[in-house]
């Protein structure tokens, strides 16, 4: 243990930006606080990320959508049959022969009538018709690579794949790209081609379409931009808006798609299925109602994570089913699913096997072999570990936890383990005392704890002033977010975070929760980050969160500002960056009256020329799909040591200085 703590302690010291060379710098005065403190957590809700940050334009793709996922879908949802110049046909789903047992359903096109020719003003085949969600959004000139799995079945088939306009009931799409090939294989191939739209369109359809007859089996079709983000696959502007935040790490895959909510390990998100060669990763059910197709996986998590310079926190389940099973939320004798311990090696080995296929060399681990064959042979240099979410912290939890806590720190000793206090992290809540005592007796690293409270929360309390410092486990503040999105609630989740920072010394790291939601298939409010097909919708807490995303440093100075005749709706926090040579002033005034500080930057040494960034409206006003009236507006000034600054009412100003 002693020799685990002393390796935690310089993994901590790292993540928090300490050495002895920064020491020197720092005025004296200062406070060691975390350099971490402002991350992002992914989970895939609301549509987060098939038609979301995903960039993947075609839903259903492989045909696995299912009535265990929602009632009503199969195979055929999200798909029409398209029959232009009267074509004759029919699809049948199938699992014979499939392209691979993780993905078996494909769909057989039997072409019954189809002309041999085509041209730009009648379209003629039989096949299927995709809308993608809610739409495919494309742009004129922009290019769209197309690919598909498919097997030929007796003659050779000509298919027409094209981009289209709908143009309404009986009528066929108006034509925006098209491209043909044969498919001649009678094993599973692929066939790739790229499609130019002529123009741009928010609702294009696109159609595949057999111009010969007979039987043609297709499977794993995707639409994906060439333009993404870093060319990772990721859609553009809702990377950027993340990579805008300046977040120090991502947490993912959840939440409660870790452990499967509460349908059981059957639907436990297991990170092997996600790797590799799309079409060989499995689709699962999601725990908010809708279909995984994990096109977005463990792969490129952490290569998302290596792009914006996060840190990657993946979070494993450890043999506890949700809170949520068996009865549902808040059942004071609710019972846990648990996986027997004679099975719970596999869970170690799952811990274990993603260390290697993060870090490991792919001339001698077979996991890392599998990364650098997907396109990455240096190691991610995976540093964190999140093991369990929310689970009430029972004595079965707590046998699990250990059991692969134990294995995973004697193996890696490395490995910072970020454990978890539970659902609803209030002091008096039985998890939390729970977790916290579990936390001390093993010598836990870090705790995740979680909380969602109405803004009044946020307003007044500051709990972590009175944690204890002695402590060697750090809070990871994993969920938090006021229940409104109005600018009063980011306002006050300005005010928690100047508190957070002031604690820094003992919260080492924090994110937001939910991420994104999509317009029509919202599962939570409020989320950080509102989309559509074509944009994004940034919150009022988007900007706070943005604001110390970008103030980010080593050292809280709580003696730079004096505000007068403060109450609990005003706070501050100076911070400097000893790697940046910056140093940051934050201020919030959440009340309707106008307030003044004095601010006193004597012990700093500040060149000629600072930025002002303020935040400020309406209490009630909120940034949605209608209108974006909030927005952080920066300025520059010339710097003095000793100054006033004004308050006014509703507002969050930022003060950046170089040194």
């Amino acid at each position: 243990m002693k020799k685990r703590s002393i390796l935690f302690a310089a993994c901590l010291s790292a993540a928090m930006g300490l050495s002895a060379q920064s020491q020197m710098k720092a005025p004296k005065g200062g406070k060691a606080i975390s350099d971490q403190l402002i991350g992002i957590f992914f989970e895939d809700i609301s549509s987060s990320a098939d038609g979301g940050l995903y960039a993947e334009l075609v839903q259903n793709g492989s045909f696995e959508y299912s009535p265990t996922e929602k009632d009503g879908w199969g195979p055929g949802t999200a798909w029409r049959l398209a029959r232009p110049g009267h074509s004759l046909g029919y699809i049948t789903p199938s699992m014979e022969r499939p392209l691979n047992a993780m993905n078996p359903t494909y769909m057989r096109l039997h072409t019954e009538r189809a002309k041999e020719y085509y041209d730009y003003k009648g379209w003629t085949g039989f096949g299927i018709q995709n809308d993608g969600f809610d739409g495919i959004s494309v742009k004129a000139g922009e290019k769209y690579d197309f690919s598909a799995f498919f097997r030929n079945i007796g003659n050779d088939k000509k298919v027409r794949v094209a981009l289209g306009i709908p143009q309404g009931w009986g009528r066929d799409p108006q034509l925006l790209a098209d491209a043909s090939f044969t498919v001649s294989s009678k094993d599973w191939k692929k066939y790739e081609v790229t499609l130019t739209p002529a123009e741009d369109c928010k609702n294009a359809v696109l159609l595949i379409l057999v111009l010969d007859k007979g039987d043609l089996d297709v499977d794993m079709v995707s639409l994906m931009p060439q333009d993404t983000f870093k060319g990772h696959g990721l859609r553009k502007d809702l990377a950027q808006a993340l990579a805008d935040l300046h977040p120090k790490f991502m947490r993912f895959p959840g939440g409660c798609v870790v452990h499967g909510g509460g349908d059981g390990f059957w639907d436990t998100y297991r990170w092997k299925t996600t790797i590799g060669p799309k079409e060989q990763r499995r689709g699962l059910k999601n725990t908010w109602g809708y279909h995984q197709s994990m096109g977005l996986g463990y792969h490129e998590y952490f290569q998302f994570c290596e792009d914006l310079n996060m840190e990657p926190l993946p979070i494993l389940p450890c043999g506890v089913s949700c809170q949520g099973t068996n009865g549902g939320w808040g059942m004071k004798d609710q019972a846990q699913d648990v996986v027997p311990m004679s099975e719970m090696d596999e869970w170690v080995n799952e811990a274990l096997d993603l260390i290697e296929w993060a870090n490991g060399d792919p001339k001698t681990s077979k996991w890392a072999k599998i990364r650098a064959d997907n396109g990455h042979p240096a190691p991610f240099n995976l540093k964190y570990l999140g093991l369990g979410n929310e689970e009430r912290i029972s004595p079965e939890f707590i046998e699990r936890f250990k059991y692969i806590y134990e294995r995973v720190t004697k193996a890696h000793p490395e490995i910072i383990i970020v454990g978890t206090a539970g659902p609803g992290s209030h002091p008096g809540n039985p998890d939390l005392d729970n977790g916290w005592k579990l936390a001390e007796e093993i010598g836990m690293p870090i705790i995740d704890e979680h909380y969602y409270e109405p803004r009044d929360y946020f307003l007044n309390k500051r709990q972590y002033d009175n944690y204890p410092r002695d402590r060697k486990t750090k809070v990871y503040l994993g969920e938090y977010a006021a229940k409104d999105k109005k600018l009063i609630d980011a306002l006050a989740e300005g005010l928690y975070l100047l508190h957070v920072e002031k604690n820094g010394d003992v919260v080492c790291m924090t994110s937001y929760a939910p991420l994104f939601a999509k317009k029509n298939a919202t599962n939570w409010n409020p989320d950080l980050i509102y989309f559509d097909n074509e944009r994004t919708y940034p919150t009022c807490s988007y900007y706070v969160q943005q604001m110390f995303g970008l103030s980010s440093g080593q050292y809280y100075y709580g003696d730079c500002v004096d505000i007068k005749e403060a109450t609990n709706l005003q706070g501050q926090s100076v911070v400097l960056n000893v790697k940046e040579r910056k140093l940051y002033v934050k201020v919030c005034n959440a009340s309707a009256d106008k307030k003044v500080a004095d601010v006193n930057l004597g012990r700093f040494s500040l060149k000629k020329m600072a930025k002002k960034t303020t935040l400020i409206g309406e209490p009630a006003q909120e940034n949605n799909y209608e209108a974006q009236p909030i927005a952080p507006k920066s300025e520059t000034f010339k710097p003095k040591k000793n100054f006033q600054l004004e308050l006014e009412p509703y507002s969050f100003v930022m003060l950046e200085y170089q040194l």
